[in-house]
């Protein structure tokens, strides 16, 4: 990447916010499926080799550093793993962006950089406006 020139650099950082822009609905978090056992001794998940009752599936995230966990019912499985797999895929173009503006940071020079930065446009400067007197205080 660092030996692309500053204009390819770009069209590429271009072509990665339109897929981001394309992932669509996303969350973060993972599904599970898990089997549990009810605890009474005539049901069947009380004999040897019984996985238990199940599948139930968890949809389990981290929000602000501790686990949340939610059950999912029937069609909402099947959407929030693809609104998981677009997380995913949020996640991958996000990381390239980064990767791309890192070498387009590199790349630029220092001087068109710093007016870039302050979204100038490149060449000369225009100076503050003048501001009007100070009022003096009040009596």
């Amino acid at each position: 990447m660092p030996d692309q020139p500053l204009a390819g650099l770009e069209e590429q950082r271009a072509r990665l916010f339109e897929q981001l822009a394309a992932v669509g609905d996303f969350r973060p978090g993972s599904i599970n499926a898990t089997y549990r056992r009810c605890g009474k001794p005539n049901c069947a998940c009380a004999q040897e080799g019984h996985p238990g009752h199940g599948p139930r599936y968890l949809w389990t995230r981290s929000v602000g550093g501790k686990t949340r966990s939610r059950q999912l019912r029937g069609p909402e499985v099947e959407k929030v793993a693809a609104e998981v797999a677009s997380y995913r895929q949020f996640v991958a173009i996000s990381e390239q962006i980064v990767e791309v503006s890192e070498a387009i940071c590199e790349a630029r020079p220092a001087a068109a950089a710093a007016g870039v930065a302050r979204g100038e446009p490149s060449g000369e400067r225009g100076g503050s406006a003048r501001r009007s007197r100070r009022r003096p205080p009040p009596r």
